[in-house]
């Protein structure tokens, strides 16, 4: 019986074994396939297509289609990821972003401090140039553009190691007041969608607006309609009082007349 007993687990054992082969083929495949993945994403021009990709799709699920344009191009030639229309004016949104020095950042050990340290300075000096280029390029207030644009990070770690880590910023906290004497606004995919959410509470409010306007000119027209009306209406009542009184006048010849008649 234990002889039997022994064998029967022996057999559950090679079947679990067996089970377990096949799924780590498996995982071994997918692990190749997200390899394969990475060696595609290495291309910065894929990546910033990713990038563009993502934030349109983030466009179209929250702003109407007459209010953003991804591939906007200004008059110097210079072509903008998107731009979202508020009013007459429109925010530039630019989704490329320089992940290389990042890459390199997060490949590095924590225990190695000051390699880690010469990585950030130069991650930094990175997004530096990059807000240098958008300012340059996006911020363009004669052709139509608000005084700031958005600098889109495609994802919330690199968001995090750009905006939140305090020792990323340096003795006077100059990457963030850098970016924003440029008039450059970092966005994540989070708070970009909190920014967008605000925006159309603003283009609710400018759709209220324009309304209002729109009934304020039809009370206009109407009031200027009822002044004419008035007018005419003053006419025809003393149009009516002089036909009452020539009506009259007429009566009283006509009864001085039968008068006579009568005689």
């Amino acid at each position: 019986q234990r002889l039997d007993h022994a064998a029967a687990v022996v057999s559950q054992l090679e079947h679990k074994i067996g089970a377990l082969e096949e799924s780590s083929k498996r995982i071994f495949a997918l692990g190749e396939g997200l390899q394969d993945l990475r060696d595609i994403l290495k291309s910065p021009k894929l990546r910033g297509n990713m990038g563009e990709f993502f934030l349109e799709d983030l466009l179209r699920q929250i702003l109407p289609a007459d209010h953003y344009r991804t591939q906007h191009a200004f008059s110097s030639g210079e072509v903008v990821d998107a731009v979202i229309q508020i009013g007459d004016c429109k925010v530039c949104v630019d989704s490329k972003f320089p992940l290389e020095s990042f890459v390199r950042l997060v490949q590095l050990p924590e225990s190695d401090v000051e390699a880690r340290r010469r990585e950030r300075k130069a991650f930094a000096a990175a997004i530096k140039r990059h807000a240098d280029s958008i300012a340059k390029k996006y911020i363009q207030p004669d052709q139509g553009t608000f005084d700031f644009a958005l600098m889109y990070i495609p994802a919330e770690n690199v968001y995090y190691e750009t905006i939140i880590r305090e020792d990323l910023l340096e003795e006077e906290n100059a990457l963030q007041s850098y970016l924003l004497s440029k008039r450059v606004i970092p966005v994540s995919p989070n708070s970009l969608y909190a920014y967008l959410q605000v925006i159309v509470l603003g283009l609710r409010g400018l759709r209220v607006e324009s309304h209002a306007r729109e009934l304020a000119q039809d009370l206009q027209r109407l009031s200027g309609e009822l002044a004419r009306f008035d007018t005419e209406y003053s006419v025809l009542g003393k149009h009516l009082k002089n036909a009452s009184s020539s009506y009259d006048e007429g009566t009283k010849r006509l009864d001085k007349f039968h008068l006579r008649l009568s005689s």
